[in-house]
């Protein structure tokens, strides 16, 4: 006689029992609804305007009536505008000068509250991360109330001490210098946050053994701390690079792009085409001239990171 043991034989003609599914939950949902979420914000403000702006700059469309397809007569025009070039020289230099000192002065702050020895580090960190709550547009009013050239802080400060007041608002490179300055300083406290991540992730191992070989604050600054937090500068100087050539607010509010038009910048210049004098076909054209150029200097910024991380 033989026993078998386990479960019973399925019974002939019997159906074969269904695998039981995973109920479409919370743990799934929630990560769809997130993501079509995403996808239907990025295409109703970034990619519909894009293909909007692409349609208006084929076009001779002035805000009003019917939009005329002219093809790439926006295109040839703005490559034959000093004005165009002008503008978009000067938003050029300011990046070259606003991107550096930004980034000095963040990472600056984020050494100095990341050190072993600095004291208050939570108040620093407050009064380092208010410039970031200030609207560029007050930011500007306030530092045009400072560096006003009739009634500023800083010339009443200089005539109180027997100088002479500098025109700031009449000098373009000197009125440059303060919306460099500004913008600086406002942009400063969230790439500080951007550093003191890195420098909390840089293993204390390494300073130690470098303290041991006799390396000094300078030494270790320069061939570990840099170098550890290379990834984080790439990114800060790309989105500084990308902010400063789209830099719009504070230079409108703190000196409108003067003296003058002399430091209109290229983002002044497309509002002001496509606004004041109603050629929106135009000033769409000279968007998506823009937008080439963005995209090129991320593709640059990103490739010279993947290569610099390769090497390391």
């Amino acid at each position: 006689m033989t026993t078998t043991t386990g479960a019973p034989a399925r019974a002939a003609g019997a159906p074969a029992p269904e695998k039981r599914r995973r109920p479409f939950g919370r743990y799934r949902m929630a990560p769809f609804l997130f993501t079509i979420g995403t996808a239907a914000l990025f295409g109703l403000f970034f990619f519909w305007p894009g293909v909007l702006g692409l349609s208006y700059s084929l076009t001779d469309y002035r805000g009003w009536g019917e939009a005329t397809f002219v093809g790439l007569d926006n295109y040839v025009a703005l490559m034959q505008d000093p004005t165009f070039y002008g503008a978009l020289g000067r938003t050029l230099v300011y990046t070259v000068f606003a991107v550096p000192m930004g980034y000095a002065l963040s990472l600056g702050m984020a050494v100095a509250i990341n050190a072993a020895f600095s004291r208050g580090k939570t108040a620093a960190r407050i009064i380092f991360f208010l410039p970031w709550l200030v609207s560029p547009i007050v930011a500007g009013v306030i530092w045009r109330w400072m560096f006003g050239e009739n009634f500023g802080f800083v010339n009443f400060i200089i005539g109180a001490l027997g100088g002479e007041r500098i025109p700031w608002s009449s000098n373009a490179d000197l009125s440059l210098l303060v919306v460099i300055l500004a913008s600086s300083w406002g942009g400063a406290a969230f790439n500080m946050l951007l550093f003191v991540a890195a420098l909390n992730n840089v293993p204390k191992s390494y300073y130690e053994a470098a303290e041991l070989d006799g390396a000094n604050g300078w030494q270790r600054f320069r061939h570990i701390t840099l170098p550890s937090i290379a990834p984080t500068s790439v990114l800060v100087i790309l989105l500084s690079t990308l902010g400063s050539m789209k830099e719009f607010a504070m230079i409108q509010a703190l000196n409108s792009g003067g003296p003058g038009t002399q430091n209109r910048l290229i983002v002044q210049y497309i509002y002001e085409t496509g606004f004041k004098q109603s050629e929106i076909g135009y000033a769409s054209a000279a968007s998506m001239v823009l937008l080439v150029i963005l995209m090129i200097i991320a593709i640059v910024q990103l490739r010279i990171s993947r290569r610099s991380t390769e090497s390391w």
